[in-house]
């Protein structure tokens, strides 16, 4: 159903991969509402289908079938133009791998957001890095910064062009845990600072327990998680934290 009041609505969601000569349903007809200014963390095992979520939400992967509506807008309704410019002004992403442009200082990486929206940034993207805490390394490349500064960037570059919806994919999952909660304590309060709705795909259960709600993902559809503590679907999102999970095999 339809819901008006929601930022992000997705209905019937379905997407599949073709593995050697089989294909595998991944998405099995998600629908999923999130407000305004919502902090939602999505927790599941490996391979359930959290970042091809991720992904179909925010507009980087096109589900077979269903709808995803962001702000009002019917995302896949759009031409890729149009959609390339709504993503870059409405949605901001954070990948666990931070995907910063090795050859470009931390100052350039945040104003890119702004230059493929054709916006003169300058005076953002300095205020952006100021706010996660790394004013004073503008001039650095990624590979002169750590792990939790590039991550620091990758956050100041989503938030520049303060978009209403944010999505992070495992934005502690390459940070030891000192990193981890300092980066998650800077995002969470970011987001709750602009009044950004915040969806956030984790491994780590303490990380999963910090949101207005938590959603648990298995055999491609979503539970309410936030009352599951001793249900097999929350056992197996506790099982998954810690550092020695496995990658996501199949998204």
């Amino acid at each position: 159903m339809s819901d008006a009041s929601a930022v992000i609505q997705a209905s019937n969601l379905h997407r599949s991969y073709k593995i050697a000569k089989k294909s595998i349903e991944v998405l099995h007809g998600i629908d999923l509402s999130i407000q305004r200014g919502e902090r939602v963390f999505l927790c599941g095992p490996s391979g359930a289908g959290k970042t091809t979520l991720l992904y179909t939400l925010a507009g980087l992967e096109r589900p077979e079938q269903g709808s995803v509506h962001i702000d009002g807008v019917d995302l896949y309704s759009l031409g890729p133009k149009r959609q390339a410019a709504f993503r870059n002004a409405k949605i901001g992403y954070i990948f666990q791998n931070y995907l910063l442009l090795p050859e470009l200082t931390a100052l350039e990486n945040v104003l890119v957001p702004g230059a493929i929206g054709g916006v003169d940034a300058d005076a953002a993207a300095k205020a952006a890095l100021a706010r996660v805490g790394l004013a004073d390394r503008a001039d650095h490349l990624p590979a002169e910064l750590s792990g939790g500064e590039q991550q620091r960037v990758a956050i100041a570059r989503a938030l520049v062009n303060h978009p209403p919806v944010l999505f992070a994919d495992e934005p502690t999952g390459n940070l030891d845990s000192r990193n981890s909660k300092e980066v998650m304590d800077l995002l969470l309060g970011l987001a709750a600072e602009s009044d950004t709705t915040l969806v956030v795909v984790t491994h780590d259960e303490h990380l999963a327990t910090r949101g207005d709600r938590r959603l648990v993902i298995k055999d491609g559809k979503i539970t309410d998680g936030s009352a599951l503590a001793t249900t097999d679907e929350a056992l197996l999102c506790q099982r998954c934290g810690g550092t020695g999970r496995e990658p996501e095999s199949v998204a």
